[in-house]
């Protein structure tokens, strides 16, 4: 479940749970709901999508932890070199560790292993690569969006674009 501040900022996710709560004690209220319904033995409860804070919070300074699995999802599980998505990926460093690059968001991709190989204790430009597109540290709302497979369509709305 998605939870927006109270200028429709994306905060960060919470559980079904924890979304319905702050909904019934009148701490958010809903936007946009799911599918899904929640069968209590007083009421049924249409399950939120959305929620809305109804006070202002300051959003947690927390970046995304670098790690290989948000970078291949931060890379679409796509390798950067040649754009194959169906290989078996590795992470590289696109200035070489031996060469004084660092272990961080802007240094590393998702390469398939050909391409690693390829590449190998190189530049991009020494090997005669190209990136598909520059590495970079994902924002606050594209942290968001790494954390679920699917995003749903009322959500694209807040994350995308």
């Amino acid at each position: 479940m998605l939870v927006l501040n109270q200028g429709y900022e994306p905060l960060g996710l919470t559980s079904i749970r924890r979304g319905l709560a702050l909904v019934i004690s009148g701490r958010a209220e809903t936007v946009a709901t799911s599918h899904l319904t929640l069968h209590t033995p007083s009421a049924p409860y249409p399950v939120p999508s959305i929620v809305r804070l109804k006070r202002f919070v300051r959003r947690p300074h927390g970046r995304l932890a670098l790690s290989r699995r948000n970078v291949l999802r931060r890379d679409r599980y796509t390798c950067q070199y040649c754009g194959k998505s169906n290989v078996e990926l590795t992470l590289d460093h696109v200035i070489p560790k031996s060469r004084g690059g660092r272990t961080s968001w802007d240094n590393l991709v998702a390469a398939c292993l050909r391409c690693n190989a390829k590449k190998g204790n190189r530049t991009p430009e020494e090997a005669g690569m190209r990136l598909l597109k520059p590495p970079r540290v994902p924002r606050y709302h594209e942290a968001i969006i790494l954390e679920v497979p699917e995003l749903p369509e009322p959500w694209r709305a807040y994350l995308v674009g």
